[in-house]
């Protein structure tokens, strides 16, 4: 068992319109994080991950996802999953909880147009 006490977390500024709160597991098969998103992210182009998987679950707020041509309306209580390969970008006043696996880590996400 592990346990991340909210005082263990990190604050991450991804951008103006994006802050996550990471939860520090240390395994290599898992990780999460709460995300606030306040606008656009990225803030033009997308981005995609090349190895983890993303699952996001609307806390609050309501906003949108664009996966490719697809736009997906969110709102409290959605989850979403985003495989790796697939181009994104998120928009709106969102609180996300967003586990990965493999665990998430910079190298393998990347912002593309």
């Amino acid at each position: 068992m592990k346990i991340i006490h909210k005082e263990q977390t990190e604050k991450l500024k991804n951008s103006e319109n994006c802050v996550a709160i990471e939860y520090p597991l240390g395994d290599k098969d898992i990780n999460g994080a709460i995300v606030e998103l306040t606008g656009r992210y990225p803030n033009k182009g997308r981005v995609v991950n090349l190895k983890c998987k993303e699952l996001a679950y609307v806390i609050k707020g309501s906003g949108k996802v664009i996966i490719g041509d697809e736009e997906i309306s969110l709102k409290e209580g959605d989850l979403v999953l985003i495989e790796p390969g697939e181009k994104y970008f998120w928009d709106g006043n969102l609180t996300i909880f967003i586990p990965c696996t493999p665990a998430w880590y910079p190298e393998q996400h990347k912002e593309v147009d």
